[in-house]
Order: structure tokens, then sequence, then C-alpha cells
């Protein structure tokens, strides 16, 4: 454990308190004026992240999914009912990518050529950036959002963030 100070102007507070947020364990961060009170003291406690493991496998991520069919119908329902241009929520995202990741699979099993695992490679990125944008309220143990394991497999973070949500519905 350690403690981290940085000194910065006051618009920074909230862009370093993210950043170091996503590259540390850190604790609550305390801040004080300097003593001209043109800047901001930021003092925190922090920790290394442990040690990412494995990613889930995909029978341990979609343990508790439902069918493909439900998901299909819940996926077109929930974005048909939502007005043009209307923003849908990270539970869409989430459940859209989980989705495409469960139908690559059963292609890649199958043995069945096409480019399902592109589309669900693409829509685990829109999930990436969604978590990444400070819109959604994603789980990110072991992997965050910008963790570079993360970028390396999009469809590994998916599978992370179904099991975590699937396990607190």
């Amino acid at each position: 454990m350690f403690e981290i100070r940085v000194i910065c102007d006051p618009a920074d507070t909230d862009r370093i308190t993210a950043a170091l947020s996503g590259a540390f364990a850190a604790g609550a961060i305390r801040t004080y004026p300097t003593r001209d009170g043109a800047r901001i003291r930021l003092y925190v406690t922090a920790d290394h992240r442990p040690a990412p493991g494995p990613w889930p496998t995909p029978d341990e991520a979609y343990a508790l999914a439902p069918s493909l069919i439900r998901e299909i119908g819940w996926t077109a329902q929930t974005a048909a009912d939502k007005p043009f241009g209307e923003h849908l929520g990270r539970e869409f995202w989430l459940r859209k990518a989980a989705l495409l990741d469960r139908i690559a699979l059963q292609g890649e099993e199958d043995g069945t050529p096409g480019d399902a695992d592109e589309v669900a490679t693409e829509v685990a990125r829109r999930l990436i950036a969604h978590d990444r944008d400070g819109e959604g309220d994603y789980h990110g143990a072991p992997y965050w959002p910008e963790h570079p394991a993360t970028a390396a497999d999009p469809r590994g973070y998916v599978r992370q963030e179904y099991a975590h949500w699937a396990k607190n519905q």
C-alpha cells in the first residue's frame, strides 16, 4: 500500500481521480486547497490491483443465461421500444454483446463459416467504450475497460461482465 499526492488545477480533479481509480485499487480521495488557494492537493491511499486471472469460460459466463431465442427477442424488443436516437443503456449493450458472443461460439463449435465472430467483437468493443466513457456500472474485476487485456480480448471482457451481471440479477 502506498500514498499518492497530486497537485492539480481544480478543473482536472475529476479526470485525475478517474485515472487514479482506473490504475490502482484506490481508497477515498481526500482534497485540500494548496497554500496559495489556486490549485488542489489530492491524497489517496492506493495499492496495486490484484494480478488478473483468466477470463471466465463461456460455460461459466453463460451458465445462468436464458435461451438464445429469448435473448434475441429481448434485444429486438428493447431496441424497438426506444424512440429513434434515444440512448440505449448498459444492460442492452451487455446483453446484446453476450448474445452475439454466444452465437459466434456456437458457429465456431459447429464449424459454420460466417462473420459472427467479427460482429460479436465489434459489439463487445461498443460495450467497452460505453463502460470506459463512464456511462456504465461495470464490475471490472479483474479486468477493467482500460486494461490492455480487455483491448486484446473484448469478448473475454463481455463474458466477465455478463457473469457478474447474471449472478447479481
